[in-house]
């Protein structure tokens, strides 16, 4: 009977040793992707009421949690019986992510007011804020949706001649890394000037070396908020572009030449805009009627 346990931990160990080692393989793979979800995500879930922001953000993260609930399976049953499903919804998901970063450079280059949102002023009530940030909180999970099935493929990708077993630990792994990893960064670079805040009323001295870190901290957040911003922008049409690159034979033999970078933003930055003139052409139709 001991013998019998002991045969079972040691082969449930050397299952972990494959997994982490496995792990590690499909972590490198997917480093490109979790930066651009980190990128995208941190941008998404900035820019509210101070003392809303962890609360929001911990409803970005259930959703987050939620979606790998809900795409892990999907993903195991369509690779084992229906592989062709699995690129077509990763080419449906590029869509919307390159016609998200086509429209966020064209609200950029063409400023216009928003119709539905509402300044942030003293007259603003609770209702208005809490109808704003379940939008943006909706924004958040639907684009963490598409970049959570990509990081998924990719992982699953690393293990598919693996037994079942295998493949759903290590994407699992992967999948934990990808929400608890990426919205504890997020959570500390949304409460970084908070932080500040707190070390310059550490003390009562004038310019004191916790002052100097804390104004530092308060001062750079606008900036990294604007720099992840922009990086997400980018980071959404180089994840789309790569997706197409690499599932649709046409953008496959586009530009071979190019380097990968400038081919893939070229491509979901083009089909953003394919997708973002219907879009808008129709959205001018649906007023004047």
């Amino acid at each position: 009977m001991a013998s019998g346990l002991f045969a079972l931990l040691d082969d449930i160990a050397a299952l972990m040793d494959d997994v982490a080692v496995m792990s590690k393989v499909a972590a490198k793979k997917t480093a490109g992707i979790l930066g651009d979800d980190l990128a995208v995500n941190a941008e998404k879930a900035s820019g509210f009421v101070s003392d809303r922001e962890l609360p929001v953000l911990w409803a970005i993260s259930k959703g987050s949690l939620l979606n790998k609930v809900i795409i892990l399976p999907v993903a195991f049953l369509l690779s084992a019986f229906l592989p062709a499903a699995v690129t077509i919804i990763l080419v449906i998901g590029a869509l919307y992510l390159a016609f998200e970063g086509a429209e966020k450079i064209f609200e950029y280059l063409v400023p216009h007011p928003k119709e539905s949102l509402v300044k942030l002023d003293a007259d603003i009530t609770e209702e208005q804020i809490l109808a704003l940030e379940k939008q943006k909180i909706k924004s958040a999970i639907t684009t963490d949706f598409i970049l959570s099935v990509e990081i998924v493929i990719i992982a699953l990708g690393t293990v598919a001649d693996e037994p079942l077993l295998k493949q759903i630990l290590v994407v699992s792994v992967i999948a934990l890394i990808a929400t608890v990893g990426v919205y504890g960064i997020v959570g500390l670079i949304v409460r970084m000037d908070e932080f500040g805040l707190r070390l310059i009323a550490l003390n009562d001295k004038v310019d004191s070396f916790s002052d100097k870190i804390g104004k530092i901290l308060v001062g750079a957040l606008p900036v990294l908020i604007r720099t992840l911003a922009f990086v997400g922008t980018i980071a959404l049409l180089l994840v789309a572009g790569g997706i197409f690159a690499h599932n649709l034979e046409f953008f496959h033999h586009l530009l071979p030449t190019w380097p990968a970078i400038i081919k893939e933003f070229l491509i979901g930055l083009g089909v953003g805009l394919a997708v973002l003139v219907p879009f808008l052409i129709f959205k001018q139709i649906r007023k004047k009627t």
